[in-house]
């Protein structure tokens, strides 16, 4: 298959590759192969360039960067083949909008990135103490409700970052998100390091900026910087924070290094003085060219002049002439849980349901297919919760793009539902994951499947640091172990009333430790309960926050003491063998 042109990611879209990283890559990956690099000058490198070791020997992990979470048809079908040829046979969709891509050799790797590279995808500052992929509402610019398109202002925070003098060299791991564009946040801003919400005032185009929200082991919805912030200025406010960050952040512990604990030991008005004095520095440096720094307006669409990097107006729709298909079983349920209204009353966004967020290289370059065939845009998004979207459908063509999902087993119904539920890889792959998180979405996806609960949402981690946001879900749940009679059983934290759509998140509160195998049954009895006594309307989250801890003992007491185990207690699901804790250093906070 042919590659495309390293400086775009198709006819209408500029990339996000640089050849001088894969020029790097070779060399620096030479040294190490040849011993002249040392093994954590090497671990070091790496990380910044999106690869890191598994809990497998010799496997490795290649992360790609989808900036925005957009991706062309011509990129789909390129990480379609990397699938196919390196990998497994398979891509990840992560809950940072990225792609993974596992169980790569490591003397592939430098291919690998060549190969993404030549399709204007980058695995630059996708792992380590870097700036990593800044996410935004897959619907930004198709909305109905939007108070305008935030995609082109991340798109400039990307690039105006990416290779930045600081972006690879933070004391932590940095994130960034961009919502508000269907009226809630839909990309859980607060909780990132910084979250930027559209907004419109008197006319204007701007943000509410929130800054040093996190999760894992100190959770915290972000601190409010700026009620209405002009969209223009949102590269500064970039800067400013992670200049901040930069100094202050903990260097030498790095379960203390994240954003939030520097506001944690300065206090938010500390910090937030400090970060409005760095304004004021960047401010005078650049001064007489401070108009350059900020994004000028035209039309709607931000132009950055100066600063070395362009950003393009929105490709061209074309008109879809898709051909006709037969209409396919189960397309009424797939139109209501996967079809929602957007701009224009002739379109529609599709929201393509991707169990477990895997994707095989067959489906990548079917989705590229019916990308250019249905889509206006020939792109897809992908989503915080591992699905994906397909924007400017025209609703006249959903019967024909039913059929032709079902034909790439990429029909399912049920996005958004509890089914749905979310899952970083666990023991899969992860060197710190605890149990196999993966079948543990996938059993409760099966046991769920007839369950109406709308609204509530689940979430699964395999271990404390929250990769699958378990901690912001109504139901979340995290990898665990106990001993029964000196035999390890894997079990789940059962984290209940969590959740983001509002502008501040809210974390579920820790309810019950559960054996792997009761967990379907828990939520289950959960579910039931909250049908029989939450007030009329109340979000399943709210009654669930608001549940008394004596209930959910009582209710889950016999699941969770585990009295009388069963020969497959003691087994992790997707497993066949006896369940081991198998741990070992893992590079997330390298």
């Amino acid at each position: 298959m042919p590659l495309l042109d390293s400086t775009t990611a198709g006819p209408a879209r500029l990339g996000f590759s640089d050849e001088k990283d894969l020029d790097a890559f070779v060399d620096k990956l030479g040294q190490f192969e040849r011993g002249e690099l040392a093994p954590d000058g090497w671990k070091a490198f790496r990380l910044v360039n999106g690869v890191y070791s598994q809990r497998q020997e010799e496997a490795m992990m290649v992360r790609v960067k989808i900036p925005q979470g957009l991706l062309t048809s011509a990129q789909l079908r390129v990480l379609g083949e990397v699938a196919q040829r390196w990998s497994t046979g398979r891509g990840h969709l992560t809950t940072r909008q990225n792609v993974q891509f596992h169980f790569i050799k490591l003397p592939d790797t430098a291919t690998v990135v060549a190969a993404l590279g030549a399709a204007g995808l980058t695995t630059r500052e996708a792992c380590g103490n870097a700036v990593r992929n800044v996410t935004t509402c897959p619907f930004a610019g198709a909305s109905a409700l939007e108070p305008f398109d935030a995609t082109p202002y991340a798109e400039a925070v990307t690039r105006y970052l990416l290779r930045g003098p600081l972006s690879s060299s933070l004391p932590r791991k940095f994130k960034i998100a961009f919502g508000g564009c269907c009226g809630t946040d839909c990309v859980g801003a607060s909780f990132n390091d910084i979250g930027l919400l559209a907004r419109a005032r008197d006319g204007k185009s701007g943000f509410r900026v929130t800054l040093a929200g996190g999760l894992s082991t100190l959770r915290r919805a972000g601190i409010l910087a700026h009620e209405f912030a002009p969209a223009e200025e949102v590269l500064e406010i970039a800067e400013a924070v992670i200049r901040v960050f930069n100094r202050a952040g903990n260097r030498k512990r790095r379960d203390k290094a994240r954003l939030k604990f520097v506001v944690e030991a300065m206090g938010a008005e500390r910090f937030l003085a400090a970060y409005s004095e760095e304004r004021e520095v960047i401010r005078r440096e650049r001064r007489p060219q401070t108009s350059g720094l900020r994004l000028q307006v035209e039309e709607g669409r931000p132009e950055a002049s100066g600063l070395g990097f362009q950003i393009q107006a929105a490709p061209a729709r074309t008109v879809a002439h898709p051909k006709p298909r037969s209409v396919r079983p189960g397309l009424a349920g797939w139109m209501a849980t996967n079809v929602r209204a957007q701009r224009g009353p002739d379109y529609a966004a599709v929201t393509v349901r991707v169990l477990l967020g895997d994707l095989t290289s067959a489906q990548f370059g079917a989705l590229a297919d019916i990308a250019d065939e249905f889509s206006e845009e020939r792109e897809v998004r992908t989503t915080v919760d591992q699905n994906l979207v397909l924007r400017f459908v025209r609703r006249a063509h959903l019967a024909a793009l039913h059929a032709a999902l079902d034909d790439a087993g990429l029909a399912e119904a049920g996005a958004g539902t509890v089914s749905d539920v979310t899952s970083c890889p666990g023991a899969f792959s992860c060197r710190l994951a605890v149990t196999q998180s993966r079948g543990m979405a996938r059993e409760l996806g099966t046991a769920l499947h007839e369950v109406a609960a709308d609204g509530l949402h689940i979430k699964i981690s395999g271990c404390p640091n929250g990769c699958g946001q378990h901690y912001v879900a109504g139901i979340g749940l995290q990898g665990s172990v106990r001993k029964i009679g000196g035999r390890p059983v894997p079990q789940y934290h059962l984290y209940l009333g969590g959740g983001f759509g509002a502008e501040t998140a809210s974390f579920g509160r820790l309810s019950a430790k559960l054996p792997a195998r009761r967990v379907p049954e828990a939520v289950k009895r959960l579910i039931a309960l909250a049908d029989a006594e939450k007030a009329p309307g109340e979000a399943y989250e709210s009654f669930l926050a608001r549940l008394p801890a004596a209930r959910v003992s009582a209710l889950l007491q016999d699941l969770e003491e585990l009295l009388a185990p069963e020969p497959q207690d003691f087994v992790d699901l997707d497993e066949q063998k006896a369940f081991a804790v198998e741990l070992s250093e893992g590079e997330c906070a390298s």
